[in-house]
């Protein structure tokens, strides 16, 4: 993924989410896994969120994300799950039977920043160079 840009910023943010059904059922698969698979793709389309890798597993998905910043890790999964279980109970009605309690989502998620060369060794390195650095500004001299 490059750097991308938003009207007010340039980013480059990575992001591995993990989520599971609720109860860890064992229901993604066939018809239901496509569908899934399709809805979090226009819901990252609608939402400028790119999806890099996307697995499927009967009991849990994986997202490797990257989104604007004008986004919080929760407001991201919150999308993502509150849209595809609305629409998973609207075309797949006999999901709800497996999932007594109404939910197609357990509550919580994993979520883990991800990044290339910029590891977290270079940014505290960074960060200490600018404490040590010039503490007072100098006045550039034209002449």
């Amino acid at each position: 993924m490059a750097l991308r840009r938003t009207s007010h910023a340039v980013y480059d943010t990575k992001y591995h989410l993990v989520w599971a059904p609720k109860y860890r059922k064992w229901i993604l698969r066939g018809d239901l896994r496509t569908t899934v698979e399709e809805l979090f793709r226009e819901i990252g389309l609608h939402h400028e969120i790119v999806i890099e890798t996307m697995e499927i597993s009967e009991d849990h998905v994986h997202l490797f994300v990257s989104f604007p910043p004008r986004y919080s890790i929760a407001r991201v999964v919150g999308l993502f799950k509150s849209i595809s279980a609305s629409e998973v109970f609207r075309r797949h009605p006999e999901v709800k039977r497996e999932l007594w309690g109404g939910e197609l989502w357990e509550d919580g998620y994993f979520v883990r920043t991800v990044g290339d060369k910029v590891t977290a060794e270079v940014i505290r390195k960074y960060i200490e160079y600018h404490k040590t650095a010039e503490k007072v500004a100098k006045q550039l001299e034209l002449f």
